[in-house]
């Protein structure tokens, strides 16, 4: 259903026939950082989404967005004539169903199941579809209902008008942040046909890994546009590079007391690993994410120079710790808010509140560099090739 727009703006009304421009609806906004990629790519929001309050004071404060421009609202009380005609829009719908880590409801659980919101929206904007639309989730989209949930998906955006493909990025080629993330693109228009004799083998690259790639090749009934991409980059700053100094006396770091439980909750391969570290003459990094396991909390060191995928901070588990070692000591404490900006290559993002409301806002959205990235490498050529290029066509047989 349609509704008022909020105070201080009015609603947005279409305009038949704009212009080719690189503009954007960004649905499940966040923090706004799917729109700092884009941007650095020469993209331009024009709308913006969210359910979340405190993730939209966040946004509003980095980007100055009025109150016309983000929309605070559950998607499915959004009405179609409130988002205006644009070339693409984005969806980094709820993961908390599809996640591994979660109860795996899928797209009917509570939460992903916003994604039907925003194919309703879509529908309904009938003419005014954007030609191109950007999905981001989890991988476990990819495996959710034993790959149901990502065939009704892609058979979603088939229906109203996209030929679609999906590939995986890991933000760890960018940043020093373990982080996979399944993006699909769809895009208005015919596709080329799978050819019967092609393998799950002819897919398969590092963005297309064999699961993917297969499902590809067994879905055959899917309009698939599958496009070839440059290999990722190769990563350039490892995580002592994103750490901010902060003095031994600064109130984040931990105590004694509570660093050396922290490190009795280590594996004795973690507590080997970690003794190494203090031994040395030089302070090195690693971090820390404590797990159940056999119904005993411990306490998981990673030493690679990447950190761990950053969490929302729910029930505690996912706020990630940094261990700084050597010269005999160890010091703890949690990442700080201007690391998990650097961690999603948001260097310069500004912050406001407090840690624990900066992580939630972090570790509930995309890394920058690699949106930026996927621009530049698809969506940048596909506007030029389809968009521009389908407009220039008319004028030239004038």
């Amino acid at each position: 259903m349609s509704r008022k727009a909020p105070q201080g703006g009015a609603l947005r009304q279409r305009h038949p026939n704009p212009p080719p421009a690189k503009t954007v609806a960004e649905f499940f906004a966040g923090i706004g950082l799917m729109r700092l990629g884009l941007e650095l790519a020469g993209w331009t929001t024009l709308f913006a989404n969210d359910i979340e309050e405190e993730k939209a004071k966040m946004y509003r404060r980095h980007f100055h967005a009025d109150s016309a421009e983000l929309v605070v609202e559950d998607i499915h009380n959004l009405g179609s004539d409130e988002v205006p005609t644009v070339t693409l829009a984005t969806a980094s719908f709820p993961c908390n169903d599809l996640s591994l880590a979660g109860a795996r409801a899928g797209l009917q659980g509570n939460q992903s199941s916003a994604f039907w919101g925003f194919i309703r929206i879509l529908k309904e904007m009938r003419l005014r579809k954007p030609p191109m639309v950007l999905l981001e989730n989890v991988t476990g989209f990819l495996s959710s209902k034993g790959g149901a949930d990502f065939e009704a998906a892609l058979t979603a955006l088939n229906s109203l008008g996209y030929s679609v493909d999906a590939f995986i990025v890991n933000a760890a080629h960018f940043v020093p942040q373990s982080r996979q993330r399944l993006f699909v693109i769809g895009k208005l228009g015919a596709s080329p046909k799978i050819s019967a004799s092609t393998s799950e083998e002819f897919w398969e690259s590092e963005i297309r890994p064999l699961a993917l790639s297969r499902f590809i090749f067994e879905h055959p009934a899917i309009r698939w546009d599958v496009r070839p991409l440059p290999p990722l980059p190769v990563l350039q700053r490892r995580l002592p590079e994103i750490i901010e100094v902060l003095p031994d006396n600064n109130a984040a770091w931990w105590s004694e007391e509570r660093v050396e439980y922290l490190v009795s909750q280590m594996s004795a391969r973690h507590r080997a690993v970690a003794e190494a570290m203090r031994s040395r003459q030089a302070w090195s990094y690693g971090t820390i994410f404590r797990r159940v396991r056999k119904e005993r909390s411990m306490a998981e060191l990673r030493t690679d120079g990447i950190a761990g995928c950053l969490r929302t901070p729910r029930g505690g588990s996912g706020r990630q710790i940094l261990l700084k070692a050597g010269f005999g000591r160890f010091m703890a404490r949690l990442l700080s808010a201007r690391e998990c900006a650097r961690l999603m290559g948001a260097e310069d993002f500004l912050i406001g509140e407090s840690l624990n409301q900066a992580l939630f806002g972090f570790g509930d959205a995309v890394c920058v560099s690699v949106i930026e990235w996927i621009a530049m490498h698809y969506l940048n050529p596909v506007f030029l090739d389809r968009i521009m290029g389908g407009a220039r066509r008319p004028a030239e047989n004038v």
